[in-house]
């Protein structure tokens, strides 16, 4: 199977839901997203590790895991997006020491985290793009001043998931069809909204599966 190669392009957050990111990895040579639902405290760490001119007054977690590879030279020389099993991502992370290289097991993540601090490459299968990675329509308009950079951490808050009521609803996509849940899809890539198109594209994927 082929590797893609993945560039971070940002992290998106709800005010509907506590603690809940999506990580946005970009398809290096294609137009394919890959949004990844991931927890507060990874987000935080990913979102220092991308913006250079915060430093944490201690160290954080992965920073001590980075800290301690350097003083026994443990070298992470790349991570890969290897599996997805009900809309969760399984990583390895590549490491090497004396030469000899190593096979880590790794929530994706901790593994993005890291492959941040080691400046090593990310990679996932095609296969596995081809199956959870969104198209973007490439016949939507830019809104202008809208920031686009690579280096843009943190979109607008944005909602998903709503009930008729307006609430959070846990089974709100699973009473509707596939052609419903494509449509949604569709509308949720076109306002850029990951979250909830990471959402949807999981309950799409299971009901394919």
């Amino acid at each position: 199977m082929s590797l893609v190669k993945l560039t971070i392009k940002g992290i998106s957050y709800s005010q509907t839901q506590n603690g809940a990111y999506a990580l946005i990895l970009n398809e290096v040579d294609g137009e394919r997203k890959l949004p990844i639902v991931i927890g507060a405290f990874e987000a935080q760490s990913i979102a220092i590790a991308l913006e250079k001119e915060i430093k944490p007054p201690r160290p954080l977690t992965h920073d001590l895991f980075k800290s301690f590879a350097d003083r026994f030279e443990i070298v992470v020389k790349q991570v890969i997006i290897h599996k997805l099993v009900d809309g969760v991502f399984y990583s390895s992370i590549i490491c090497e020491r004396d030469k000899i290289e190593e096979i880590i097991d790794a929530r994706t993540s901790d593994a993005i985290a890291l492959a941040l601090r080691f400046q090593a490459p990310i990679f996932t299968y095609k296969n596995i793009l081809d199956k959870a990675g969104i198209y973007l329509n490439p016949n939507t308009p830019e809104i202008e001043g809208q920031n686009n950079d690579d280096d843009d951490i943190l979109s607008a808050p944005e909602t998903f998931g709503l009930d008729e009521e307006g609430n959070e609803g846990k089974d709100s996509y699973s009473k509707l069809s596939l052609v419903e849940l494509h449509e949604l899809l569709e509308g949720a890539v076109q306002d850029e909204d990951y979250e909830k198109a990471a959402r949807i594209r999981d309950e799409i994927s299971k009901r394919e599966s």
